[in-house]
């Protein structure tokens, strides 16, 4: 197991164990606790919480057909459950983000975005949007700051920032107050998965007139 430093906060394990995130942030958090014996550990507390505030809870009627009508849903085909492909343990991409990538790191269609960084957005719910990041390594990510909260998670590869150095398995929770320029080690491509539920502000004048076109 890798030797991780930087968690996910409280509040988004909370979120994640109620259902109350994006499904942007419930896919980078469900990828970093297939890396994290920590944060899985915390989630099965709060999934048991959570449990017991339901046996708390006053019992809620369903209609009295509901069992009949899901049935004959079924016979009649409108139901349908899509198999889910089989998961490659090999991979650099952990099992939930398997679930909406199809393929490996050299078989995607990235998209470049300039200075030698790629991305390829994965298609979520648009309350918030993820993507997978491709940063050279030795590349500089173009100075920003943050409108709202941002997740990346780090799943190949490292890179150091004004906070901290994060490697595979890291998460860095961004927010407002925190103005950064990533930067991937030498020796091999950083590979990330970044979740944002709001634009980034980039300060260079290039990057703010491609931001439109790239989406972030």
């Amino acid at each position: 197991m890798k030797q991780i430093k930087h968690h996910l906060t409280e509040p988004l394990l909370m979120g994640y164990a109620a259902g109350t995130l994006p499904e942007a942030f419930n896919l980078v958090v469900a990828t970093h606790i297939t890396m994290c014996d920590t944060c899985r550990a915390a989630l099965a507390e709060y999934d048991a919480v959570g449990g017991e505030v339901m046996l708390d809870s006053d019992p809620v009627d369903v209609a009295e057909d509901a069992l009949a009508a899901t049935l004959a849903m079924i016979d009649s085909g409108d139901m349908i459950v899509e198999e889910k492909p089989k998961r490659d343990a090999r991979s650099v991409f952990p099992g939930p983000l398997q679930d909406y990538v199809k393929g490996d790191i050299d078989s995607l269609k990235w998209r470049k975005v300039g200075g030698g960084v790629s991305q390829l957005v994965l298609k979520t719910s648009k309350d918030a949007s993820v993507r997978l990041l491709r940063i050279p390594a030795g590349t500089k990510v173009p100075d920003h700051g943050h409108q709202g909260t941002e997740l990346t998670l780090v799943l190949q590869g490292a890179f150091v920032d004004e906070e901290d150095r994060f490697a595979a398995g890291d998460v860095e929770v961004a927010n407002e107050e925190l103005h950064h320029t990533p930067v991937a080690e030498e020796g091999m491509d950083c590979i990330c998965l970044a979740a944002t539920d709001a634009p980034l502000r980039f300060n260079g004048l290039v990057p703010r007139i491609a931001q439109k076109f790239i989406g972030i």
